[in-house]
């Protein structure tokens, strides 16, 4: 493995805020494919947290008062060295994380990215003349929060981070990066490195891995009042409760259990390849996966048939493998998890088409046939390769069962008959929608976040999203002489 960005001897045991860190806990960083060692981080505590923050607000000063192109110069800088590194920071992401290496690979690109529309970011209009009924000049401008929290799960650890670091930093803000500890480098070391490498100056970019009471320490702190989560729905939820009480913004990108509708019209083989790249990408590890296949009752059985036949032939194994369609899921617990709601939904009523069995952790693409819509598989978040499949009979229905969800994040549609797409995604709840195409999608260019139990409804992504994201609107007048008040 290359040692030119990623070289152990610099973070090995350590964290990173205001330089490397000693930490006298550490985290094992681990293949998830093999079980194999391959380093070891240091892990924060709470009292880090307050020192971060406490350094973090210095820092961010200096650098809100920097102009914008010497902050935009420090982000092209950085989505140089993403792509310059690729290959060296795919490996860890993929052997670290479990995931396919060609998405890794492609989390380096997305992350590259970022950080160049955040660099473009820095110098977009902040702000707007407004009219006033007073002789003076009237105005609202964006002016950074100060410091933003980041909390960022182990799916896709560089790029849930990067898309909140990137235009947080870009606006002047210094950033607390809490990864989870499970995915560590990729998630935190990698972005450190980077941004050491690409000249941020000291003290603004603070990367704590560690366990919950890291990023409570984080969302409590009084001097953080923008935090930005990606992660379950409980916690979320916990991390909602803790901020309104501490009149703080958050943005909550959670949980999905989203829809794939396939219209009587659509291409059954086009379609269930479709189906099962929502469903099988990355073990099904995804916010955005295809977690319920609505299929129209007229081609519901070659559907199944299809979708089986992808699944039975999908090679699962080491990600860096060749031909791997995808690799381990993160852990046994998240294993055990997702076997059991296969179980259960068998037990209730669902045919068991594919999959259903693990070797490790490493579990086989799951297609469950004719699921009662009480199945836990189908009504709940599985987090792992399952496809459950139901039918429908008109667009009415689909509609209902579409939109019969706590969870809003993604809503995918395939028919012919776009202007029916278009009819259909109206009457759903979601925060997004994507015709003839599945469930996964997203761009550093496009506003992405969910509805109901998948997040507050704040988005990333684009301009305007993440000046409301990572700013504070201020209005400010300016008169040419003091008014004259009565005494």
């Amino acid at each position: 493995m290359s040692e030119q960005l990623l070289s152990g001897s610099r973070w090995s045991g350590r964290y990173f805020s205001n330089g490397w860190q000693v930490s006298g806990s550490q985290g094992a960083v681990t293949d998830k494919a093999t079980g194999e060692l391959l380093e070891s981080t240091g892990l924060a505590d709470a009292d880090a947290v307050s020192h971060a923050v406490e350094t973090a607000l210095a820092a961010q000063r200096a650098w809100s008062a920097l102009a914008y192109d010497a902050r935009a110069v420090v982000l092209r800088r950085a989505g140089a060295l993403f792509e310059e590194h690729a290959a060296e920071a795919a490996e860890w992401t993929a052997r670290e994380s479990g995931a396919p290496l060609a998405m890794a690979e492609r989390a380096q690109s997305v992350a590259a990215q970022e950080c160049y529309e955040a660099a473009g970011l820095a110098s977009a209009p902040y702000g707007e003349l407004l009219r006033s009924g007073a002789p003076r000049l009237s105005l609202a401008r964006r002016r950074p929060v100060g410091v933003v929290g980041v909390i960022a799960p182990f799916n896709a650890p560089l790029v849930l981070a990067i898309r909140a670091v990137a235009p947080a930093l870009a606006l002047g803000n210094a950033v607390v990066l809490k990864p989870d500890p499970r995915t560590a480098v990729s998630g935190g070391v990698l972005i450190a490195r980077i941004f050491e490498e690409a000249g941020l100056p000291a003290g603004l970019l603070h990367v704590l891995p560690g366990g919950a009471e890291v990023g409570q320490a984080v969302v409590e702190h009084p001097r953080v009042p923008v935090i930005a989560f990606t992660g379950s729905t409980g916690a979320g939820r916990a991390i909602a409760l803790a901020a309104a009480a501490r009149f703080k913004r958050v943005h909550l990108e959670l949980g999905g259990n989203s829809a794939l509708v396939v219209l009587h019209d659509a291409d059954v083989a086009k379609a269930a390849a479709a189906g099962a790249f929502g469903s099988f990408r990355h073990a099904g590890q995804i916010c955005m996966a295809s977690g319920r296949h609505l299929v129209h009752e007229s081609l519901v059985d070659d559907y199944l048939a299809e979708l089986t036949r992808i699944a039975e032939a999908t090679v699962v194994g080491d990600p860096l493998g060749p031909g791997v369609g995808y690799g381990p899921l993160i852990d046994s617990g998240q294993r055990d998890r997702v076997h059991t709601l296969v179980t259960a939904s068998v037990g209730a009523g669902a045919d068991l088409l594919a999959g259903g069995t693990y070797d490790g952790l490493f579990y086989r693409p799951t297609v469950l046939g004719h699921t009662p819509l009480d199945a836990p598989a189908y009504a709940s978040e599985v987090f792992g390769p399952v496809a459950p499949v139901v039918s429908f009979a008109d667009s009415d229905e689909a509609a209902s069962l579409a939109a019969d969800s706590p969870y809003g994040l993604s809503l995918g549609i395939i028919t012919r008959d776009v202007m029916a797409g278009l009819d259909l995604a109206d009457r759903v709840s979601t925060g997004s929608v994507h015709i003839n195409d599945q469930t996964i999608n997203d761009e550093p260019t496009a506003p992405f976040g969910g509805l109901g139990e998948s997040g507050s409804g704040g988005k990333h992504g684009g301009v305007q999203s993440n000046l409301e994201a990572f700013t504070e609107l201020q209005w400010v007048t300016v008169r040419r002489d003091l008014p004259a008040y009565p005494s």
